[in-house]
């Protein structure tokens, strides 16, 4: 019922907000065409200025220049005596948004269909139950309902594994095998359990080692220092990670102060400071080099043991690999109703202008309080990365070229960036692959954590870059 009140409330405002803006003249004439026909990148015309309402200064350079961006990133265009006002359209409207959640499963169907088949050989030879064997002492405190040695404890395992190598094509097919292994032991199938939803907030919050995609972006944009967010993104989802794993915790009545639980998460800690003073000893060039080489060494290392161990057991193979892809190609498909639901929702949020005015009320907030901020220029990432990676790393994008790549919000927008996963994608999802109606409290959980990986990166980006 909370995932279907919220989607019904970021339609219903969406649409509430549509109305306000174009009666207001604010939003454009166009700007029903935009929520419903509209493609990301198009020019829209907002308003046209009179010149006596122009700061002299900038009308002079308007003047001198033709074309320039005012402090919001809009176009200005100086032109037969009037100023017009152009933006481009930051999301695609309703119809183009269908299309492009098909597409999005249709790409999902290869990774599906080979990992999922890759899968069935592992618990076929019985690979998956001695995954589960050595991951049992840990994942049987934090995920109590779940019988020792079942077979998504090694599911769930190479979900965060491949989470944590950033693999996000990866990580999907395991994390949906791993949630349909969880539905099997669910006695209500239409609400989620104590199990999926611990492993789904644990999964949202991102924890990745390193943040490659978010440096090379950095090093392209021509940062100084493009690993200088490599620190503050690690602490930042691990923060979030732990405070996931406490929030559902508290609500589950799992008591963390085991010893088995300490050691396990002290153990990850230590490799993580590990890997962060090798890290830090490479330049960025071959940051990017070894995190490939690793990610990728890892995948083939992987599908290299699953398949002699398949020929060990003396399985066949191939037919086992079959069977389980099938399932891949099933799972992409009955998903498609779910994610198109969701982006649809998302879509309408964004090509409305309530995203815009969030961000600006929220800035006009903080300046009343007499804040600094400057953080405020590189939210926009954090509220929309919940809803799309891809629009995030747009936001992201933007962010830089809007105010630098070394400026604060620049550098905040990267960390961010690099803090949490995408909620509701997640939810749509891995929900929508084991037809979960009732989600409960998973996404106050996700977004609570969510929240802590934002607050922890507005710390780190004031205590590293001031």
């Amino acid at each position: 019922m909370a995932l279907s009140r919220i989607w019904s409330a970021f339609i219903i405002i969406s649409v509430l907000v549509a109305c306000i803006m174009a009666f207001s003249g604010n939003g454009g004439k166009t700007i029903f065409a935009q929520m419903t026909t509209g493609k990301s990148g198009d020019t829209i015309q907002l308003k046209k200025l009179d010149t006596a309402t122009v700061d002299k200064e900038f009308l002079a350079k308007l003047k001198t220049e033709k074309v320039v961006k005012d402090s919001d990133s809009k176009t200005v265009l100086h032109k037969d005596g009037q100023i017009l006002v152009f933006r481009n359209q930051s999301s695609d409207g309703l119809i183009e948004t269908c299309i492009v959640a098909v597409n999005l499963c249709l790409k999902l169907i290869g990774f599906m269909t080979f990992f999922m088949g890759l899968m069935s050989i592992a618990e076929v030879a019985g690979g998956v139950r001695l995954l589960s064997k050595i991951i049992g002492p840990f994942f049987s405190k934090i995920f109590p309902e779940i019988p020792k040695g079942h077979p998504s404890m090694g599911h769930m395992t190479m979900n965060f594994s491949a989470n944590l190598l950033g693999l996000d094509n990866a990580a999907t097919p395991f994390g949906i095998k791993a949630m349909q292994s969880l539905q099997e032991l669910n006695p209500k199938k239409d609400t989620a359990s104590n199990a999926q939803i611990m492993f789904l907030c644990l999964h949202a919050s991102g924890l990745t080692l390193i943040p490659v995609g978010i440096i090379a972006l950095r090093s392209a944009a021509g940062a100084a220092n493009p690993m200088d967010i490599f620190i503050p993104c690690m602490i930042a989802t691990f923060a979030a990670t732990m405070a996931a794993m406490i929030i559902v915790s508290i609500k589950q009545k799992i008591n963390l102060l085991q010893p088995v639980i300490i050691a396990w998460v002290g153990g990850v800690s230590a490799i993580i400071a590990a890997l962060v003073v090798f890290i830090k000893t490479l330049d960025s060039d071959a940051v990017q080099i070894f995190s490939g080489n690793l990610s990728g060494g890892l995948i083939l290392l992987i599908i290299l043991l699953i398949v002699l161990g398949g020929l060990y057991k003396k399985i066949d193979v191939f037919d086992a690999f079959i069977q389980g892809a099938k399932g891949g190609f099933e799972t992409a498909v009955k998903i498609i109703p779910y994610l198109v639901g969701m982006l649809v929702a998302i879509s309408l949020l964004r090509t409305s202008g309530t995203f815009d005015i969030v961000i600006n009320g929220m800035k006009s907030f903080f300046a009343m309080l007499g804040a600094d901020t400057r953080f405020v220029d590189g939210l926009p990432t954090a509220l929309v990365k919940p809803f799309s990676g891809g629009a995030a790393r747009g936001m992201m994008v933007s962010t830089m070229d809007a105010y630098g790549t070394d400026s604060f919000p620049g550098i905040l927008s990267c960390i961010l960036q690099g803090s949490s996963d995408t909620t509701f994608y997640v939810i749509a999802v891995y929900f929508g692959a084991v037809s979960v109606s009732n989600t409960r409290y998973t996404v106050g959980a996700m977004l609570l954590a969510d929240l802590v990986g934002i607050i922890t990166s507005i710390m780190l980006a004031y205590l590293f870059f001031g």
